[in-house]
This record gives C-alpha cells, structure tokens and sequence, in this order.
C-alpha cells in the first residue's frame, strides 16, 4: 500500500514538473510577444495621429487589427486634451498682454468614434495632447494558468497594455 502511494504521488509531480512549469512559462513568453506588440501598435497609432493632427478611420482600423492578432481582446480608450487658448486682453495696459493661462479640455474615446463611425476623421489642432491606452479585458492563458496553479484571483488586473500620449504637432485638414 505505502509503494503504490509513493508510486502516485511520484507521478504527480513528475506530471506537474514535465507539464505544467513548461506550460507556464510558454504562455508567458506568449504574453510577452503580446505586450510588445501591442505596445508598437499603440505607439505607432499616436505617433502617426500626433503627426498629421487626426485620427483617421483607417490608422484607427490598422490598431484594432494589430490588436486582434494578438488573439486578445481589449478595451481602447482614447482622450483629447484641447488648447483653449484665452484670448481676453487687458485693454487698460499697453502692452496688451493675454489674461490667464492657456486650459485644456478633455474630448474622450466616445465622442472620437463618434466621428470615426461616421466616416469622418477626428481633426486635432497643433498644441492638443491626444494619448491612448489599451488594456486586455479577457483572462490569457497565462493568467488562468497561474490563477489556478497560485490561487490567484483578481477580476480587475490585466495582463497586457500599453499607453502611450504626446503633443499634436501638426494641425489636421479636413
């Protein structure tokens, strides 16, 4: 009875030492590929929406499928901080200097897809700050594995994202 015991558990951890631990780590790795690609295609978005001064249909469309390749899924949120310039003016000074600071306001990732689902391109101005940020919304492979393995449980971590922001330096045309 004790021989087959030890002969059970010997096979239980030879099972848990040739399987598992590989597995883990080869989903990692597969997270990994993931993060940098995602990361490459959130900054190439920005970049290339920060240099012509919009978001156009199809730079938004080459995201989502670079993002799709992953075999993810995620959540994009996008946001548009606007330059409003105050242009009041003392008039009692001679110098005419401009009152106040330059304010920002925020356009976010459902008024940008508005234009976008309308075929329109989302037309920033030189000054404006667009950033994005992308974050899975499924559990990888990688984290059941772990979950189940290290009785890990959090609905609310992701695995993969990125994030990337920067000033517009070009005014977009219609």
């Amino acid at each position: 009875m004790g021989d087959s015991l030890m002969t059970i558990i010997a096979i239980f951890l030879a099972v848990i030492l040739m399987f598992l631990f590989p597995m883990l780590s080869v989903t990692g790795i597969a997270d990994n590929v993931s993060q940098l690609s995602v990361e490459t295609a959130v900054t190439d978005f920005v970049d290339n929406s920060r240099s012509i001064g919009k978001v156009t249909v199809a730079n938004y469309e080459k995201l989502v499928n670079a993002l799709n390749a992953t075999g993810n899924s995620y959540v994009i949120e996008m946001e548009r901080k606007v330059l409003d310039e105050n242009i009041g003016k003392k008039t009692a000074w001679a110098n005419g200097q401009v009152l106040g600071e330059n304010e920002y306001y925020s356009i976010f990732t459902s008024q940008i897809l508005g234009d976008l689902l309308q075929d329109q391109d989302h037309i920033m101005k030189e000054g404006d700050h667009f950033s994005c940020t992308v974050k899975n919304d499924n559990k990888t492979i990688s984290e059941t594995l772990r979950s189940v393995f290290y009785s890990i449980s959090s609905n609310d971590s992701y695995q993969v994202g990125a994030s990337h922001s920067g000033t517009v330096t070009a005014t977009g045309a219609k």
